[in-house]
């Protein structure tokens, strides 16, 4: 047998702004004798960023580990229980990290909202992580931990028996990452690529018996329960809740979800579509895309000051049973600070809680839901029900 793990958790990318942020929130909430480290591929800049952590971090190891050397992600990945990656964009650098947890039993997770990613390593790992125990999950940050358990809590909130659907709509203030920018754009740019990793996700992943969850689309309108003008926001999230909702009974005999950007008036409803084309326009033109690209650099983000005023809602309205209910998730800077949380508090979540039983690429309302919950309540998340 393998010798037991000597480490509950690893940080892999450290040095990047996300990853500076989610080493910062470990060192001032980690629990009393957490053992963890700091990963990369540069020892000296992940030596800074722990001298930033002050003293009580001066004897956390600093591990040399790089996508490009696969031993040395093996290595890491059987010396701890969870290994957190902020290592971006994923479709680029996630895949070798993904195998050396799912071959090595090590859960995994990461802030990626890159679908094409998911789906493909899902074909390509999902198997060899059910056999060894592995769970992989993805998208743990604001993609899509506000979506996801935004979803479960209003279907536990709403408990009918029958078919439910829920729409999702999500509005924020503050500035998103260079990472979540260039991942965005690569991803309207693969448009063809994404559909081709969706359709091979599909042939092999089994269909809950006697059910069904599916994220659907919608058309842009007023809500008639919150009062918002609504624009489908072609994200992650949909597609990580219609997962969720398949493989948990609890969502019903028959789950669909809608996802939607919410704005105050039509006008900015308009502004909002023309500028999402525009950009997936300009993404499908080279130059353009590489003009953008360079426009934003990745690995920076906006001061603490900025982020302080940042803040978003994500509401749900679940409808089943002749009854409508209405939650909100809530929180302070989505692209940075409240990622950094929701990233940190998963990893703690698998690293300790008693979850539910389960293995190979899951959501994290299926690896952890509740526990999850009640975690990111406790360091300051909100997830109510509004009426």
């Amino acid at each position: 047998m393998a010798d037991a793990p000597d480490l509950d958790l690893v940080l892999f990318g450290a040095t990047g702004f996300t990853g500076a942020l989610t080493a910062e929130y470990l060192a001032a909430h980690a629990p009393a004798g957490l053992r963890w480290a700091l990963a990369g591929r540069n020892l000296d800049k992940l030596a800074a960023v722990r001298d930033r952590l002050g003293p009580d971090a001066g004897r956390l190891e600093l591990i040399r580990a790089d996508v490009t050397d696969p031993a040395s992600l093996a290595d890491l990945a059987r010396r701890t229980k969870v290994v957190i990656t902020t290592v971006g964009p994923y479709l680029t650098y996630g895949e070798p990290l993904v195998a050396a947890c799912a071959e090595a039993g090590t859960d995994y997770v990461d802030l990626t909202g890159e679908p094409e990613f998911v789906d493909r390593m899902y074909v390509a790992h999902h198997a060899t992580a059910q056999r060894t125990g592995a769970r992989i999950v993805h998208a743990c940050g604001f993609d899509s931990i506000p979506h996801d358990l935004g979803a479960l809590h209003t279907v536990q909130e709403l408990a009918a028996a029958g078919p439910v659907t829920v729409r999702g709509v999500v509005r924020a203030g503050g500035t998103f990452s260079g990472g979540t920018f260039h991942s965005a754009l690569n991803q309207f740019a693969r448009a063809r690529q994404m559909r081709e990793a969706s359709v091979a996700r599909r042939r092999v992943e089994p269909r809950p018996e006697g059910r069904s969850s599916r994220a659907v689309g919608g058309k842009p309108h007023r809500d008639p329960v919150l009062g918002f003008w609504l624009v489908p926001l072609p994200t992650i999230d949909p597609f990580v809740v219609a997962r969720s909702g398949a493989a948990l009974a609890s969502y019903g005999p028959e789950f669909r979800y809608s996802h939607y950007a919410g704005t105050k008036t039509l006008r900015y409803a308009a502004g909002g579509a023309v500028g999402a084309g525009a950009l997936a326009l300009a993404s499908q033109v080279r130059p353009l895309r590489h003009l953008l690209l360079s426009r934003v650099p990745q690995g920076e983000g906006p001061d603490e000051r900025r982020r302080e005023k940042a803040w978003f809602t994500v509401d749900l309205v679940g409808e089943g049973d002749g009854r409508t209910v209405h939650t909100r998730v809530s929180g302070g800077d989505p692209g940075y600070g409240e990622t950094a949380k929701m990233l940190a508090e998963s990893a703690l979540c698998l690293a300790f809680d008693d979850n539910p039983p389960t293995s190979g690429s899951v959501t994290t309302a299926q690896a952890m839901g509740a526990n999850l919950i009640t975690r990111l309540r406790a360091v300051g998340m909100r997830f109510e029900t509004v009426d």
